[in-house]
């Protein structure tokens, strides 16, 4: 074991690598190890050993003891922190590494040397693989797209109407609709908007109804493996005949307005007979009599023109006003109520 509490043999290290003759391959954010050994006959504690990618950049430098994690400088700043040699191995000729938390930018072709070996240096060629692991990353990274955001637009005898909207990714997310079994779904063309670098995408799609009604909208950014998706569940009665929920609708709409008729007319026989009565108290209260004369009088204009409606009955006691009409008539719909006297 070393000192990180790995397994220094490189066959036995439980890291999910793959190696192919000088091709390692590992998904990002895992670890990886680069082999290099001059065999276990060899001891290489004393002896200097050098770890460089694509020709430049310092990864790991060894030298009888020292190295860049424990006070020698000069790794470059994309390695910093992230690799370590299997000390124990050295003994047995193992000058391999291990890459921690890999990143795409890993990629590239290493070389593992031994400058001052004698009778000649020895050279080792890895090339390393990192591939993304495509997952949701909107935690990670800035401009990775969020979650969907989906509703139902409409249901018709076509099926459903589903938008789906990503909003604020970069760069520009590919948006595709997929059924529960991961099939990709006709849509419409995407509309696409973009603000400061910023993309918002709506997708549309109609639905017919399958055996789980389940459809996931997908947001992916394939520069760095990102990932995401929304999903909804559509319940069985959206994909019935709408032609029935349109006979519906005529037959609630008709009975509505009947209810709606009837409501008025018996408000307006109790407005009417609730006036009369108001008006008798009216009078009883001012003559001291209720003979006074209530006509409807069926005219808008209230000109006292149109016949009565009822025959009128004279005041016999209670004195007239100067006018036949009272000082303010009381509307009620298109009639006006008066007060008739005896002249």
């Amino acid at each position: 074991m070393n000192k990180a509490g790995q397994k220094s043999e490189v066959n036995h290290c439980h890291i999910q690598t793959e190696l192919s003759g000088s091709v390692v391959k590992v998904v990002d954010g895992r670890q990886a190890i680069l082999p290099c050994s001059l065999g276990p006959e060899q001891n290489i504690q004393q002896m200097v050993f050098d770890w460089k990618k694509d020709g430049g950049k310092e990864v790991f430098f060894y030298d009888a003891g020292i190295h860049y994690n424990n006070g020698r400088s000069g790794q470059d700043e994309q390695f910093k922190g992230r690799v370590s040699h299997f000390e124990e191995q050295l003994r047995h000729g193992n000058a391999s590494i291990m890459i921690r938390n890999t990143k795409v930018a890993d990629s590239g072709n290493y070389t593992c040397v031994f400058p001052l070996l004698k009778p000649e240096r020895k050279t080792f060629n890895i090339e390393l693989i990192v591939d993304f692991e495509v997952r949701d990353r909107s935690a990670e990274i800035t401009g990775a797209a969020p979650a969907p955001y989906i509703r139902i637009l409409n249901a018709t005898d076509a099926g459903v109407l589903l938008q789906c909207e990503v909003r604020g990714a970069s760069p520009k997310p590919k948006v595709e609709w997929q059924d529960s079994d991961g099939n990709v779904l006709p849509a419409e063309e995407p509309q696409v908007s973009e603000s400061g670098g910023r993309y918002n995408v709506t997708l549309r799609t109609t639905v017919t109804k399958t055996t789980s009604n389940h459809f996931h909208c997908v947001a992916k950014q394939e520069d760095f493996g990102h990932r995401i998706e929304g999903d909804i569940y559509l319940p069985e009665k959206l994909f019935e005949d709408r032609s029935l929920y349109v006979a519906i609708g005529f037959i609630g709409g008709w009975f509505f307005g009947i209810l709606t008729l009837a409501v008025a007319l018996a408000l307006c026989v109790y407005t009417k007979h609730n006036s009369k009565r108001l008006l008798k108290g009216f009078f009883q209260r001012r003559n001291g009599s209720s003979e006074g004369i209530f006509a409807p009088v069926q005219s808008a204009s209230c000109s006292g023109s149109s016949p009565a409606e009822e025959p009128l009955r004279s005041v016999q006691s209670a004195p007239c006003p100067d006018s036949s009409l009272s000082e303010e008539p009381l509307e009620s719909g298109s009639a006006c109520w008066l007060y008739i006297c005896n002249q």
